[in-house]
């Protein structure tokens, strides 16, 4: 590898917009599908005879894209720590928004019949393998700039386009649903939504091409081809040296993922088919703790830099524990301000645990494998928690007609969080330019 001489810093208060934008579009685009998948793709891509069966189908294919997003991971985590984190994002945005952009255009199962779900499926895929590669870019390129007193508070700033695209998503729906009638909505409504996404991938290319490469990654890029060091793939490195990084990773985003995603997407189907309340009610609770679960991030990403990475994150994991069991009963009160005062403190409790996730997950592995170790970290758990979450709360309303079953699941999940954040080093003092590999 040639030597490539180090840039200018890009002010951190750029490359956190960057990275904010960038990220907000493109999990737009993926949790769009989410509420669509409970709202309108149950009903037009695969039509059933008991709303439960359909949505159950529609999230089936929601989890199809998580399934994808350790793929993505993989192939954007070894070409971003051999390339670098720019190209990479661009690249990623670029995939995310164009598979959104044809799900606008897809005729539905009336129209082609069986290969209107196939078509759906393939672009969800393709959204899976781009959001997998999206977030260890994002959130890396933002703490190899950020000071390491602030690393917290500014990596977190990425994970709140999260909840920012949640609510930019949520309320295109919202408001879409509430200006045209069910027949309309459900005609031609929904697919505005997801047009909508090329022209917010255009702003976010804009906004993304200006930023300068991660420095740490070009010195280190630099100081291994003044040394000769063997250019090593990125994956096998971090198989054999960062395998309890890896584990750790894994462990800690169990439990926010499934909470995350219990919270956002299967607390639509509940509201609406369990409960038969009105469509807009869990769309704007949602909505309105997703503004709240966005200023929260930061703060505790914040917060992290003071007291550590490991106390807040286990505040959020024993909170959302003991939480899911005080949500459902207050859902079941069937009252808009008691559905949005539980989905907001449920949020608050998920900030926790991702506000200072990303410093977390960036500390653990050195600069030359990092992307490739953080996303393998995050998306291979996203397998098993939260493409699985909504499917697994949707199957055990539907077979117990209760949910204490879902909350006893959400609050095992905690368990496994919280042994591995507790098995975890603190890590807010490490140096990001050393490797701290056992």
């Amino acid at each position: 590898m040639s030597t490539e001489s180090v840039p200018a810093r890009s002010s951190t208060s750029r490359v956190v917009l960057a990275s904010l934008v960038g990220t907000t579009v493109e999990w737009y685009d993926f949790f769009l599908y989410g509420s669509a998948a409970a709202l309108v793709f149950n009903q037009l891509f695969f039509p059933a005879g008991d709303p439960l069966i359909g949505t159950l189908l529609a999230f089936i294919t929601y989890a199809v894209g998580f399934v994808a997003r350790p793929l993505g991971g993989l192939v954007f985590g070894h070409y971003g720590d051999r390339l670098g984190r720019k190209k990479l994002l661009v690249l990623s945005l670029i995939m995310m928004g164009g598979a959104t952009f044809l799900i606008g255009l897809l005729p539905t199962y009336e129209s082609i019949g069986v290969a209107a779900p196939l078509l759906l499926t393939a672009l969800r895929l393709v959204q899976g393998f781009a959001i997998g590669g999206e977030w260890g870019g994002a959130v890396l390129i933002v703490s190899e700039h950020g000071s390491a007193r602030h690393r917290g508070f500014w990596a977190s700033w990425p994970q709140a386009g999260v909840p920012l695209g949640n609510l930019l998503g949520t309320a295109v729906l919202a408001v879409l649903a509430a200006v045209q009638t069910d027949e309309a909505f459900l005609a031609w409504g929904w697919r505005v939504a997801f047009l909508l996404s090329g022209v917010l991938v255009l702003i976010g290319l804009w906004v993304r091409l200006a930023v300068a490469e991660s420095p740490l990654f070009l010195e280190a890029a630099n100081r291994a081809a003044e040394r000769g060091e063997p250019d090593k793939a990125p994956i096998t490195e971090v198989l054999r040296r960062y395998r309890r990084e890896v584990v750790t990773a894994m462990g800690a985003r169990f439990a926010e993922n499934v909470v995350y995603y219990v919270l956002t997407s299967f607390v639509l189907t509940y509201v609406a088919t369990f409960l038969e309340l009105p469509r807009g009610v869990a769309l704007n609770a949602s909505l309105i703790a997703a503004v709240v679960h966005f200023i929260s991030i930061p703060l505790w990403g914040a917060l992290s830099d003071r007291v550590g990475r490991r106390p807040v994150y286990l505040l959020g994991a024993i909170g959302t524990g003991v939480w899911a069991f005080v949500f459902f009963a207050m859902l079941d009160t069937k009252s808009f301000f008691v559905i949005t005062f539980a989905t907001t403190v449920g949020l608050v409790f998920h900030g926790a645990m991702y506000g200072p996730q990303a410093a977390f997950f960036a500390e653990l592995f050195g600069t030359r494998v990092r992307y490739s170790g953080a996303s393998i970290g995050y998306q291979l758990a996203s397998i098993v928690a939260g493409s699985l979450a909504p499917i697994i709360a949707t199957a055990l309303l539907s077979v117990s007609g209760s949910s204490i079953p879902i909350s006893i699941y959400v609050a095992l999940c905690s368990v496994v969080t919280i042994a591995a954040v507790v098995w975890s080093p603190e890590t807010r003092q490490r140096d990001l330019a050393a490797d701290h590999a056992v």
